[in-house]
């Protein structure tokens, strides 16, 4: 016993050590992945859903941001827990709060509880999922009676907001690839090779006339 909580403590203490080996560039790339991608969020719900007290600025979608934009090499931030863990919770909350008395006791756990073996048996386990399914049942009054209509908005339409900043900015350099297939990636790098080209091209040109003035 005394050995395998020594052996657990090494294993904490090393990956706490190499979390903070993360380039500084990275934390960087995390900040403005999470900047856009919530930011983004709460612009349409301020300027276009001003009236609608909240709704499309779910708490769950701050900590999916932590995920796929701070641990994009998860298993759980790639874009089917993302989304499956999401919509799974989503349609598992809005059922509970359909089909069970209104008693916070019951629904609360249950909702969670149900979201995450719906999660485990579609394989999108996705730890914000869970929350996703609390709002449904302990929300405000308009997030209830919105019924199904929650899965799709808030939830999906959110989700895939933040899906697709995560595949911008996660791809922007060598260093960042997600998914973790590095499909996207490919793709995504053979499409700005190009444009990175003809940039180092300018650079180098600039370079040049610099250095043949600086000879006169």
């Amino acid at each position: 016993m005394r050995k395998q909580l020594k052996r657990s403590y090494r294993i904490s203490k090393y990956v706490v050590y190499k979390e903070t080996l993360i380039d500084y560039k990275e934390k960087l790339w995390s900040f403005l992945g999470s900047f856009l991608g919530i930011g983004i969020i709460a612009i349409i719900q301020s300027f276009i859903l001003e009236d609608q007290d909240n709704i499309f600025l779910i708490g769950s979608f701050g900590a999916s941001s932590v995920l796929i934009y701070g641990v994009i090499q998860s298993p759980l931030a790639q874009p089917r827990n993302l989304i499956g863990g999401h919509v799974v919770s989503a349609v598992v909350g809005v059922t509970v709060a359909q089909l069970v008395p209104d008693l916070i006791w019951i629904t609360a756990p249950l909702a969670v509880s149900l979201s995450i073996l719906g999660m485990q048996f579609t394989k999108t386990l996705h730890p914000p999922g869970g929350a996703t399914a609390l709002i449904a049942v302990s929300g405000s009054e308009q997030i209830k009676s919105m019924g199904y209509l929650y899965v799709v908005y808030p939830v999906m339409a959110g989700v895939i907001i933040l899906l697709l900043v995560a595949l911008l900015v996660n791809n922007m350099t060598s260093q960042r690839v997600y998914p973790n297939d590095g499909r996207f990636s490919r793709t995504f790098n053979w499409f700005l090779n190009p444009v990175r080209k003809q940039s180092i091209q300018i650079k180098r040109g600039r370079r040049l006339r610099r250095l043949k003035r600086s000879k006169r």
